[in-house]
């Protein structure tokens, strides 16, 4: 299957010495491990993007190759054909209570009153991390955040090869075919319920359009065409994943508060945790800095470019 992988990179840009040095710190540990990512001073930008405005810009990042966006339900639909390949059987059913006996989670009562016996219970339940841990007397630090994308026109033709671009107040744009697809961090982020899909209609006028005009003229003469919401688990404590093993239930796993991420580390996060589980230790990445532990012993690891 096709992931339709559009390989055009991500650029970050930088108006102040402090969104600088972030980007320098994120590109020497990008290449140390061997990621094609380039810095672009403002004269390097406009030469690679004439079209945008860079006179408040210092620095930009852009990857070259193997970064981008793909078709996420693909992907999606991948790992569940390849898990139903190997004998995964997937049970629809919602979550209403855990038993917990010893110290472990001996079963999982579900709304359509089955009941299914369980050696290992892993949480991967986003936006519903904090009510399911709950449910085994556990507390986690993950809120369900509201994030509105928008697709809008060009009066203007617009290169379709360009990156998908973040602004330094966290708004983003990248093409979706002959158009664009856009959103921003909301200036006022409270907690929402998990059923709360409605969208925030007011960003795209008051905050993405005026930051995209200012950006490039060609995006001054732009036509709304859709848009919709959905939901970030967001790690308040610092944007961070949190993944493994939990305290006090010994057989509980996190796979919880990817915080924006989960699409991008879920193939290592799922890989992590299975070695985690069947030779109880991780072998192909140490995952343990986004353990639990950080939050016991009030140790975060922030998290510090956020979309």
């Amino acid at each position: 299957m096709s992931l339709n992988f559009q390989e055009n990179g991500y650029l970050y840009l930088a108006e102040n010495s402090l969104q600088a040095k972030q980007l320098e710190n994120n590109w020497r540990i990008q290449r140390d491990l061997g990621a094609s990512t380039m810095l672009l001073s403002s004269s390097e930008l406009v030469q690679r993007y004439p079209h945008l405005n860079v006179a408040n810009v210092v620095l930009g990042s852009l990857g070259l190759s193997g970064e981008g966006w793909f078709d996420n339900m693909g992907l999606l639909n991948c790992f569940r054909s390849e898990a139903r390949a190997n004998g995964v059987q997937y049970l629809t059913g919602e979550v209403t209570g855990l038993k917990v006996q010893d110290n472990r989670i001996t079963s999982v009562a579900l709304s359509n009153g089955n009941e299914i016996h369980c050696g290992r219970f892993v949480n991967a339940s986003g936006v519903r991390a904090r009510e399911i841990s709950g449910l085994a007397g556990l507390s986690v630090p993950i809120q369900p955040r509201k994030r509105t994308n928008f697709v809008f026109a060009c009066a203007e033709k617009i290169p379709a090869s360009l990156p998908l671009m973040i602004e330094p107040n966290g708004v983003w744009c990248r093409p979706e075919g002959d158009k664009f697809l856009c959103g921003c961090q909301p200036t006022n982020d409270p907690a929402v319920s998990p059923d709360d899909f409605e969208p925030n209609y007011t960003e795209f006028d008051d905050i993405i359009w005026p930051t995209l005009a200012a950006r490039s003229r060609l995006f001054e003469s732009i036509k709304l065409q859709r848009f919709w919401a959905g939901l970030y688990d967001m790690n308040t404590f610092d944007q961070n994943a949190i993944v493994g093993p939990a305290p006090d239930v010994e057989n509980f796993f996190f796979a919880n508060g990817f915080s924006g991420h989960g699409l991008q580390q879920s193939p290592a996060i799922g890989r992590g945790l299975s070695e985690l589980i069947t030779y109880g230790q991780y072998r192909s990445l140490d995952l343990r800095p986004l353990g639990f532990d950080r939050i016991l012993e009030n140790s975060p690891n922030f998290e510090g470019n956020i979309i």
